[in-house]
């Protein structure tokens, strides 16, 4: 029974003529056009030609996939916004007959339809006003795009080599 202690036995070699004998052979590096040995190249415009290639390829490939991706999201988000235009019209028949339900009901309790509807109306109106004056206050908080735009004012400098480093 052995341990992880004891030595391993010693297994004879046979002598080498000289160094480059003793040394192993390089493995070997995978790319996705030649195969070199670690350490040997048969050119360095072939490495560079390769690796370029190889990073060309891999772009390509970001950009399909993100293609896809979005092509996907915005397939999602269509079928999102569709349902959700479907529900603000339904909605919007949902108000209509609240606001001839409510017509009808003041017209029995004043007996006026004309004056009823002008009631109705003028709710409409209030509605509408109040909901104007909101989202008026809304965009008048809007900043824009105030990162971007600062970091789209630094691209000239950064181009150049004159970045301020922040």
């Amino acid at each position: 029974m052995s341990t992880p202690y004891e030595t391993p036995p010693r297994t004879t070699t046979q002598r080498t003529e000289s160094i480059s004998d003793a040394i192993p052979d390089p493995e070997p590096i995978h790319g996705a056009h030649d195969t070199y040995a670690k350490g040997e190249v048969g050119s360095i415009g072939a490495l560079i030609s390769d690796i370029s290639s190889d990073l060309s390829t891999l772009m390509r490939q970001e950009v399909a996939l993100a293609k896809a991706e979005v092509k996907e999201s915005a397939s999602k988000a269509g079928k999102g916004a569709g349902m959700l235009g479907a529900a603000g019209y339904a909605g919007h028949f949902v108000v209509l007959f609240l606001s001839l339900a409510l017509w009808m009901g003041l017209a029995n309790l004043i007996d006026s339809l004309g004056w009823a509807a002008v009631i109705v109306a003028v709710l409409w109106g209030i509605v509408a006003g109040v909901l104007a004056m909101l989202g008026r206050k809304e965009l008048k908080n809007v900043e824009g795009m105030p990162r971007t735009a600062e970091t789209a004012k630094r691209v000239p400098d950064a181009i150049k080599g004159n970045e301020d480093h922040r």
